[in-house]
């Protein structure tokens, strides 16, 4: 590329008509398809790929650890979706070079290489079948350098689903299961379970079950999980619920910024100073400012951003859109009142390491960090009931507002209630991702 070319630049105009029409996905699974297929004739290709409509057919990873169903749930979805079950056993049955090379290896005993599996897929998914009609791979990959592997050789799918459950669960399921030998169907001692004596007879138990193998199958699946999913988190974004990824979107908390400027002993911060100090409501002007110099940094206009404590009430709402602010995505985590007040009565914060504890959820560690803990003036019930009756009297309005608001049940385990938001902002959207929470 000749470094003394002008960098192509598209105008906003341009660029509003082409999000609009989706137009940056329909070139990324061009060019997803060009790295995978590998054309002699590009040019064709990417005609017939326009004219074939199949950019929205399935491409998925379903992945999980021993037990988790992946194989009952993938066939169901390719039943209900017309896509294609592919497993690695399945791509075996087929006739090739590559087929004949894993299958050597396996005479030998020896270990066969990620880029072979990486081929074998390719070839796979290069069929035509696969390109009409999409496909769901179970159970790979299992390491981080087959994920990579299949990364280098441009396998790219749309989503990757990891099933899961409690290791008591999952053990429960292996140890239970059996197996009919005449046709292969796969029962359960605790549901599932035959009617008829004929099967029952019939059913064995798979080779290999037993609980330390199932328990150190489940051990090997969670140290390699992390990897896998790093790996897609870099190359494609995908927001890891244990470890969201930092470039996805930025995080923008209206606190955090309030306390900047102050911190800072900027000319603003000396405005907000006193308000904080003497915990009072900083003038909706001020805020503004703070947000919208924040929301006009770069990584917030390339990246999108998730504002969280803003906006209160209509009024600052209408600032916002007015400002030139506006989400296409506007969440209510709903909690019942005596939840939240338990959530945050008992908060304790440790004065010399600053360690935040709950008396139930995550108790001080020792009865001397218990005994040197504070509770934020905040937090005491009367201005917990306080915020909470200011934000029943906003929420209506706020709703109204924003037209179109998602609700989500907060009162449950924080990685549900991130799967669920993670669910519904990763359906296709604009390329800059704006949230309120």
């Amino acid at each position: 590329m000749d470094a003394t070319k002008k960098p192509f630049r598209i105008s906003p105009e341009l660029g509003v008509y082409a999000e609009k029409h989706g137009i940056f996905q329909i070139l990324q699974r061009l060019l997803q398809g060009l790295l995978v297929d590998k054309p002699m004739e590009p040019i064709q290709y990417m005609i017939d790929h326009l004219k074939s409509e199949n950019d929205e057919v399935p491409r998925v990873f379903l992945l999980g650890p021993p037990a988790s169903g992946k194989l009952t749930i993938a066939k169901l979805l390719c039943d209900k979706l017309g896509s294609n079950f592919l497993t690695l056993e399945n791509m075996m049955a087929n006739k090739s070079d590559v087929v004949n090379k894993i299958q050597r290896f396996s005479i030998k005993n020896k270990e066969i290489p990620n880029t072979l599996w990486a081929k074998l897929i390719l070839e796979r998914l290069s069929k035509t079948d696969c390109i009409k009609r999409g496909w769901i791979l179970v159970g790979y990959p299992k390491t981080r350098d087959q994920a990579l592997a299949l990364q280098e050789n441009g396998i790219a799918p749309e989503h990757i689903v990891i099933l899961d459950a409690p290791d008591t669960v999952l053990i429960e399921r292996n140890l239970g299961k059996r197996i009919d030998m005449s046709t292969g169907e796969i029962y359960h001692t605790t549901f599932n379970w035959p009617t008829s004596s004929k099967v029952q007879k019939r059913l064995v138990k798979p080779n290999g079950v037993k609980e330390e193998e199932t328990v150190k199958a489940l051990l090997e699946y969670r140290r390699v999980c992390h990897g896998i999913l790093n790996s897609y988190s870099k190359k494609y974004h995908v927001v890891n619920a244990d470890q969201p990824s930092v470039d996805v979107f930025s995080q923008v908390s209206c606190g955090q910024l309030l306390k900047e400027p102050v911190a800072a002993e900027t000319r603003l911060g000396e405005a907000i100073k006193p308000y904080v100090e003497s915990r009072q409501p900083v003038p909706d002007v001020m805020v503004m400012k703070c947000i919208s110099q924040r929301l006009s940094k770069l990584d917030c206009s390339t990246r999108g951003w998730v504002l969280h404590g803003f906006p209160q009430d209509a009024g600052q709402a209408e600032m916002l859109k007015d400002a030139g602010f506006s989400p296409n995505r506007v969440f209510f985590l709903d909690v019942p009142d005596d939840a939240a007040i338990e959530r945050l009565t008992v908060r304790l914060t440790d004065p010399v390491t600053g360690e935040r504890y709950h008396s139930i959820y995550k108790p001080a560690p020792t009865s001397e960090v218990y005994s040197r803990c504070k509770i934020h003036p905040k937090d005491s019930e009367e201005n917990v009931q306080q915020a909470l009756e200011v934000y029943h009297a906003n929420v209506v309005d706020l709703e109204e507002f924003y037209n179109a608001v998602i609700h989500v049940n907060a009162d449950q385990d924080p990685y549900t209630v991130f799967e669920y938001i993670e669910s519904c902002v990763v359906k296709p959207l604009s390329k800059h991702t704006n949230v309120f929470v």
